[in-house]
């Protein structure tokens, strides 16, 4: 297995080469820098993990075509070294939908070996998926993900009026860095261009090849310091500012199982690099609180604190989505 997915992952990052030096009439990158230093940090083997982050800006279609059309992921990682691919260490692991790119035995084998952890939509944050990609963050591995969780077009268009606006990010985001054991070197990531690699509406076979021409931009923003991320949630507890926590029957906090989960997630968060507001939070929630009443508002405050850590993730990737667009 660790054969055919180094071989994997050199075919696809060598092929992802070819495509940005041969169909695209420019590729701008900028920033590449602060992922290769993280990528070859000493910190990695006592357990400090990458995370990089982005939004998804490719259409849908039927499940042949969503796969093909999804070239953001790899195609970006074509402007890594090509010395990398050769290296699981190297290569991002991240997380794919069940029902887009596990379809058949032939498409599960590849995108396993390709690194993507198959991930369940509708089953809520504490799936197996997050546990795996909490475990390998912990391993110092580097964890790919798409914050908003679906298309959005518009944030990536320099005229729209939604320009760097991006959708609400999942909460799954929160619970990863929440329960990360150290500090993860958080690199934000901003696309341009690749909406117009793959684009609708053309012919076969055409429309299963990318279109030559089109100018590309991959841009890696500066590691986001752990202690702004720390002081920004202090700061929101000792305001009493944290944003509400979801209340829905299925995969939120009315969900039965949802007050031992979220307490599970609790205790372990307390233990990371974000105990201290973590643990501020909880004992300001518990203040004259009777004890029927702890573990339900435990769980809430945990929740709580979870969508404020996944807001000011969205808030960095916006912020460098801004400088992007404002460039253009």
């Amino acid at each position: 297995m660790g054969f055919l997915s180094k071989a994997t992952v050199s075919v696809v990052g060598l092929g992802s080469k070819a495509i940005l030096n041969g169909y695209c009439s420019s590729v701008t990158v900028n920033g590449l820098e602060n992922l290769v230093r993280a990528l070859e940090s000493d910190e990695r083997a006592n357990g400090r993990g990458i995370v990089t982050s982005e939004s998804r800006v490719w259409t849908m279609s039927v499940a042949l075509n969503e796969q093909m059309r999804r070239l953001d992921d790899p195609v970006a990682w074509g402007v890594l070294p090509a010395r990398f691919y050769r290296n699981s260490r190297m290569t991002r692991w991240t997380l794919g939908a069940s029902d887009i790119m596990f379809t058949n035995p032939v498409f599960s084998t590849f995108f396993r070996l390709g690194q993507v952890i198959e991930t369940f939509r509708g089953n809520g944050i504490y799936q197996p998926a997050i546990d795996t990609a909490i475990e390998k963050l912990n391993r110092g591995d580097w964890i790919h993900l798409f914050g908003e969780g679906k298309v959005n077009q518009e944030s990536s268009d320099p005229n729209s009026p939604n320009a760097a606006r991006l959708l609400r990010f999942k909460w799954g985001i929160g619970r990863i860095m929440m329960e990360a054991q150290k500090p993860p070197v958080i690199i934000p990531m901003w696309l341009t261009g690749f909406d117009k690699l793959m684009p609708e509406g053309r012919s076969f076979p055409y429309k299963f090849l990318p279109k030559p021409g089109v100018a590309l931009s991959v841009t890696f923003g500066e590691p986001v310091p752990p202690q702004s991320i720390q002081e920004a949630l202090n700061t929101l507890v000792r305001e009493r500012r944290l944003p509400d926590a979801s209340h829905a029957p299925s995969g939120g906090l009315q969900d039965p199982s949802r007050p031992s989960e979220e307490k599970r997630s609790g205790v372990i968060s307390e233990q990371g690099w974000l105990g201290e507001p973590v643990t501020e939070a909880a004992g300001t929630r518990r203040q004259g609180v009777e004890m029927e009443q702890q573990a339900q508002d435990s769980a809430e405050v945990i929740a709580r604190v979870r969508s404020a850590v996944t807001a000011v993730i969205q808030r960095e990737v916006e912020a460098l989505g801004r400088r992007v667009l404002g460039k253009l």
